[in-house]
């Protein structure tokens, strides 16, 4: 018998018995979208059952009514697996966030009776506000994270990957103030916000030339005006720069900060620029713990693609990873031709292949942290280099 069979059938045993809650955990969610910082029911639901699993566990941390931290063990390794659930506006989970939390309660369940053996302290940290809002980021300033020696999770997506490939981000507002006018009776009174944005996406547009590869610029106009004939006052809309580091990201923002301004000083408005939360790091892949997902995953029945571009996102998971070693793999629910916030993707999310991911993923993220445990080296790695 090899090393950790026993613990393997455990895990197994243990993810077939909560099987049944899983599922349904993951439909409820998908079945009442919630967005940012308002997933009352998810965090209740995610709360209660892992309380009836042999977990402590709390909602309201960190500052943030939806955020929930649950404990099992007391072992010197501390494991931190993290649920997602917020969803998108109008097309619900279209990221599959329903299967994230699902998936991290069915690896919690498939582990707590295992703890003491394999010397861990189990623990499930709910994270709000994936989409914009940054909450594992104000969740690791708040300490949520301190001690924990590796932290996994895993994302649905359109293909199986061992990673995510994941960009740095900011997530802004810009306002732009003018003055109103009739439209036709005295225009030459007004200041068109409106005009000033414009000029801003021509700029952007011209910039694009001169950015990188892996730069990334867009967002949406959230208030355009009041009415066709009244100048535009007040103008505003939300956007994204990416790039691929921090550092490359700190280089970009000024330059489409500038477009921005552009269009105010071409037209006489205001603007404003506010952050809509905090920066998103590129995401740092332990390459041993990935190499073990590879390994369990592939045991447990996924099947990955060696040619296929990782999907390309961004994720406050990132945060995390430059503190911890972590994991953040892609698990496959075949919706191709659909991709992640298309509509056809939220149908996908609750099918019977999202079902199946949810429960081998689970299983593959026990079966990672059950191994890391045993592997005398790479335990002695992670606990040499706790969270701060």
């Amino acid at each position: 018998m090899s090393h950790g069979d026993n613990e393997r059938k455990a895990i197994r045993s243990a993810a077939e018995r909560n099987y049944g809650r899983a599922y349904d955990l993951s439909h409820r969610i998908h079945a009442n979208p919630e967005l940012a910082f308002h997933e009352e029911k998810a965090a209740t639901w995610l709360t209660n059952e892992l309380s009836t699993s042999g977990f402590t566990a709390t909602k309201g941390i960190g500052g943030l009514d939806t955020a929930v931290i649950a404990e099992a063990g007391s072992g010197d390794l501390i494991v931190t697996i993290c649920a997602e659930y917020d969803a998108l506006p109008h097309i619900g989970h279209a990221c599959g966030h329903n299967i994230i939390a699902a998936s991290a309660f069915l690896a919690a369940t498939s582990l707590v009776d295992l703890v003491d053996d394999l010397g861990i302290t189990l623990r499930v940290i709910g994270t709000p506000a994936e989409e914009g809002g940054g909450g594992k980021i104000i969740l690791l300033d708040q300490g949520i994270f301190t001690g924990t020696h590796l932290a996994m999770m895993l994302h649905p997506a359109p293909m199986e990957a061992d990673r995510m490939h994941v960009q740095a981000a900011r997530h802004f507002r810009v306002t732009y103030q003018g003055r109103d006018s009739h439209a036709a009776a005295a225009p030459q009174l007004g200041i068109n916000a409106l005009d000033a944005m414009t000029i801003a996406q021509t700029s952007i547009g011209l910039l694009r030339q001169h950015i990188l590869a892996d730069d990334r610029i867009h967002g949406i106009i959230t208030k355009g005006g009041d009415a066709p004939n009244i100048i535009p006052s007040l103008v505003e809309g939300e956007f994204l720069t990416r790039s691929a580091t921090l550092e490359e990201l700190a280089h970009l923002a000024p330059r489409v900060d500038r477009c921005f301004e552009a269009g105010a000083l071409a037209t006489g408005a205001t603007c404003t620029i506010t952050d809509r939360g905090p920066t998103y790091s590129h995401l740092v892949t332990d390459e041993e713990l990935a190499t073990i997902y590879v390994e369990e995953a592939t045991q447990v029945g996924r099947t990955f693609q060696t040619d296929q571009q990782p999907l390309s996102a961004s994720t406050d998971m990132g945060n995390i990873s430059l503190e911890v070693a972590t994991i953040h793999p892609l698990i496959n629910i075949n919706s191709w031709p659909a991709v992640n916030h298309q509509p056809e993707f939220t149908e996908a999310a609750k099918s019977p292949e999202a079902d199946r991911a949810m429960f081998e993923g689970g299983m593959a993220l026990a079966m990672t942290a059950m191994t890391a445990a045993l592997t005398h080296s790479t335990r002695e790695r992670l606990l040499a280099h706790p969270c701060r």
